[in-house]
């Protein structure tokens, strides 16, 4: 046996709600809690920006999956999936037909997935939302160039930041800003 991340797939809706239920199924002993050892929907930080305020927020970003990490025994393996498959809301293991062990994901894909939940540790734990677009007309609010209207050039989205061309004496200047520095006109 060796400890395994597998994927369930959910009806979109309902991955909480079976999350939920093989806790407490694993409590009440109908599950081996020896066997399945972890239960996560995965979820990311998402940072928005609304009526000029930073506003962070969890989201869904595998809608209609749950990892399971599992020790799946080699004589027995059927069981334990049946038990899982009887869950209001489950369809099975992604991957796999009925009958078939399920595969687990690869090291890598466990590693991306749970960097991005923020269950290991990575570079960046969030992701920016925003509706800035190229091209939009902004107005600059704070900051050295306050007051200062202009066009958008360029988004860097994981920095958070904006290349803004404003006029100035005339002549057209881009300006290094951050998404709560200005707002749309």
């Amino acid at each position: 046996m060796s400890r395994n991340w597998y994927i369930l797939h959910t009806y979109t809706g309902y991955e909480n709600k079976i999350e939920r239920t093989v806790r407490t199924l694993i409590e009440s002993g109908e599950l081996d809690g020896s066997v399945i050892l972890d239960v996560k929907v995965p979820t990311e930080k998402v940072k928005e920006i609304k009526n000029e305020k930073e506003v962070t927020r969890t989201n869904k970003f595998l809608p209609g999956y749950v990892l399971i990490e599992m020790d799946l025994p080699e004589i027995g393996w059927k069981n334990v999936c049946a038990g899982l498959k009887k869950i209001q809301g489950v369809t099975g293991f992604v991957g796999t037909n009925a009958n078939v062990r399920p595969i687990p994901i690869s090291e890598e894909e466990v590693k991306n997935i749970l960097s991005r939940t923020g269950d290991i540790a990575a570079e960046k734990q969030h992701t920016v939302k925003h509706s800035f677009n190229i091209g939009d007309r902004v107005k600059i609010n704070d900051g050295p160039f306050s007051t200062f209207e202009g066009v958008i050039k360029e988004i860097v989205a994981d920095k958070e930041k904006l290349l803004v061309e404003v006029q100035i004496f005339g002549r057209p200047t881009p300006v290094e800003v951050g998404f709560l520095q200005v707002a749309k006109v």
